[in-house]
């Protein structure tokens, strides 16, 4: 049995991108073997799925099923940490999942060991795919959240971050944690001609630039302040040639909000700029957007006991509140769209310099030492979550002695 800072180096150093992750799959397998785990493997991406039924409880009634969630997938990203475990080539655990992973399997092995005190079952969802590869979508419609033939009630994820927060801090947030993800692509398509002759032509040049500015002051205008709203730019595309009108300008970026709502008005205001810039313009764009996330959203309640359960196990000096919500995006936000649970965020850098590099850059390190830690807070919460749950469907036994359900 691999001890989980070893784990956790040997996951670095075989960093995996995208659904397909065969290396990394197999080393999960491998720990999890023998443990007397339900164990799925995904059909359209290398997942991974061990179920763990408790003991604790011989009801015959509905038995609670609580999710706890890893991701597994690595980035497109040429390390440069100098670590001796670092990852050869071009793939990076920058953003901690290798970490992530570790702690889920400690967690798995603390819980066999208490397999007696579960009222209920829990599901291990190890995700590929979650930066931007659809991984949780494509989990769900496999069927992650029915894997053991009754509905999940509740759910934890949770991401580590080399930046912002101190090592070892959980921190917890009621409401949207994380924005939700658009990703929008404008092609303003017109009339090519000589640069010397720019009113014989339909030059998207300027209106790909005009809409660039005028989209960011029309969501000024047209959303309410008190939702954040932020549309960002990485895309303009045009031509080959210093004197050649092109006959279309590309304008690609990503669109981030804290609610559905906002989203919605955002791309309806996206959507009537672009247009309406082309036709003054007097050429046409298209516009393709592609839903990326939706806000993960931590339930009120889910909050509140997940926690309660951190205070308990590690100290209240270690949990904080989030008094706003990060702008990065996740794809958990499926499974909370689904079921009630919680997302925490939890401070792992590995350096302690007042400017630390952020989760996806090339020099983003993350420390070993939290993983007992946050496999200790998943343990826990399972054990709980699952007694409450066993409480909420327990039958009462009056004082007279009859059963009322």
């Amino acid at each position: 049995m691999t001890n989980l800072q070893e784990l956790r180096r040997e996951l670095h150093a075989g960093a995996e991108v995208g659904l397909q992750l065969p290396a990394t799959q197999a080393i999960l397998l491998r720990e999890l073997d023998g443990l007397g785990l339900t164990v799925h493997v995904g059909a359209g991406l290398s997942s991974v799925i061990a179920v763990l039924s408790g003991t604790g409880s011989k009801s015959n009634g509905t038995r609670p099923t609580v999710l706890i969630r890893s991701d597994m997938d690595a980035l497109p990203v040429t390390e440069t940490t100098g670590l001796s475990f670092a990852a050869p080539g071009d793939t990076m655990h920058a953003c901690g999942h290798d970490l992530h992973m570790a702690a889920l399997v400690g967690a798995i092995r603390n819980l066999v060991a208490r397999r007696d005190e579960l009222h209920g079952d829990v599901v291990f969802m190890f995700q590929p795919g979650e930066e931007a590869w659809g991984g949780a979508q494509l989990m769900l419609a496999e069927g992650v959240l029915d894997i053991t033939g009754t509905p999940v009630d509740a759910a934890l994820g949770m991401h580590v971050l080399s930046y912002d927060l101190p090592l070892g801090t959980f921190a917890f947030r009621s409401g949207a944690v994380l924005s939700g993800s658009n990703i929008i692509t404008v092609d303003f398509h017109g009339r090519g001609g000589h640069g010397s002759a720019p009113h014989l032509a339909a030059d998207p040049v300027p209106a790909a630039a005009h809409f660039v500015s005028a989209v960011q002051l029309a969501l000024s205008r047209g959303i309410s302040m008190f939702e954040p709203v932020t549309l960002t730019f990485g895309i303009l595309n045009a031509g080959t040639q210093h004197n050649v009108i092109a006959d279309s300008a590309q304008v690609g970026g990503t669109l981030r909000t804290f609610s559905k709502d906002a989203a919605g008005q955002a791309l309806r205001i996206i959507d009537d700029v672009a247009h309406g810039v082309a036709a003054a313009n007097g050429m046409v764009a298209d516009i393709t957007i592609r839903q990326d996330t939706i806000p993960t959203v931590s339930d009120p309640a889910e909050t509140a006991i997940a926690r309660s359960v951190a205070a308990s196990v590690l100290g209240e000096a270690r949990v904080r509140s989030l008094s706003q919500p990060y702008s990065i995006s996740e794809d958990f936000c499926w499974i909370l769209d689904r079921v009630p649970g919680v997302f925490v965020m939890v401070g792992a850098g590995g350096t302690q310099s007042a400017n630390p590099p952020a989760n996806h850059s090339p020099r983003a390190t993350f420390d070993d030492s939290i993983l007992d830690h946050i496999a200790a807070f998943e343990t826990a919460w399972a054990i709980e979550r699952l007694a409450l749950l066993h409480e909420e469907r327990s039958p009462i036994r009056a004082p007279d002695g009859h059963v009322h359900g």
